[in-house]
C-alpha cells in the first residue's frame, strides 16, 4: 500500500522517518541545531524554520504526523500535483514556525519545537477545503463526521488549549500557524487563477 502513494507523500513520510532515526541515534546534538528556538535564545538559526518539522519527541509524536501526512496528503497530491503539494506543505510548515517564534516571543518562552504538526494541520484545511463532505472518523470517540467539521473540531480545540495554556509541551499556536498559512495559499492560488 505505502508504494502505491504518490512521490511526495511517501517521500514526506520516508525522510521524516529517516531523520528520526538519526535523532535517536545521534541524540541532543541534532535538537542543538535542527529544532527551531526562540529568538530570544542564541541557538536559533533562520534553517530551523524548516528543519523542525523534520523533528519528534517520541514514536507516537511521529506515527500520528505521519498517519496523518498518509491520510490526507494522498489525497492532496492526487488533486494538486507533487510541485503544488509540496509548496503547499512548506509553506504551511514556514507559517507554523514563524506563528510559534511570535507567540514565544510576546511569552517570553524558550523552549525549542519540533513537530511536522504545523505540516500536518495546513494538510486538515486543505483536505476541508478542498473535500468539505469527505467522511473522518476520529480514533477515539470513532464518530464519524464531514471533513469540515472534524477540521473545524480541531481548530478550535488548538484555539482553547492555546489561550487556556492546557498542554503546555504542546505548540498549539504553531498548528494554528499552519491552518493559517495554508489558508492564505489557496487564497492566494484562487487569486491568482482568477487573474488569468
Amino acid at each position: 500500500m505505502f508504494a502505491y502513494l504518490p512521490p511526495a507523500t511517501r517521500g514526506l513520510i520516508l525522510v521524516n522517518v529517516a531523520v528520526f532515526l538519526l535523532q535517536l541515534a545521534a541524540g541532543p546534538r541534532v535538537l542543538a541545531l535542527f529544532a527551531l528556538w526562540p529568538l530570544s535564545t542564541q541557538q536559533f538559526e533562520p534553517w530551523q524554520l524548516l528543519t523542525y518539522a523534520f523533528l519528534h519527541g517520541n514514536v507516537a509524536h511521529i506515527f500520528f504526523n505521519m498517519f496523518a501526512v498518509f491520510m490526507f496528503g494522498r489525497a492532496l497530491e492526487e488533486y494538486w500535483g507533487s510541485r503544488r503539494f509540496v509548496t503547499y506543505y512548506f509553506a504551511s510548515v514556514l507559517a507554523a514556525g514563524a506563528t510559534q517564534l511570535a507567540v514565544q516571543q510576546a511569552a517570553g518562552t524558550a523552549s525549542e519545537t519540533i513537530g511536522a504538526s504545523g505540516g500536518v494541520f495546513g494538510l486538515l484545511l486543505a483536505f476541508a477545503w478542498y473535500f468539505p463532505r469527505q467522511r473522518i472518523i476520529l480514533l477515539f470517540p470513532p464518530i464519524p463526521m464531514p471533513a469540515w467539521v472534524f477540521v473545524t473540531f480541531f481548530g478550535v480545540l488548538e484555539l482553547f488549549l492555546g489561550v487556556t495554556g492546557r498542554q503546555a509541551d504542546v505548540a498549539h499556536f504553531a498548528h494554528l500557524g499552519g491552518m493559517l498559512g495554508g489558508a492564505l495559499m489557496l487564497l492566494y492560488w484562487r487569486a491568482s487563477s482568477q487573474r488569468f
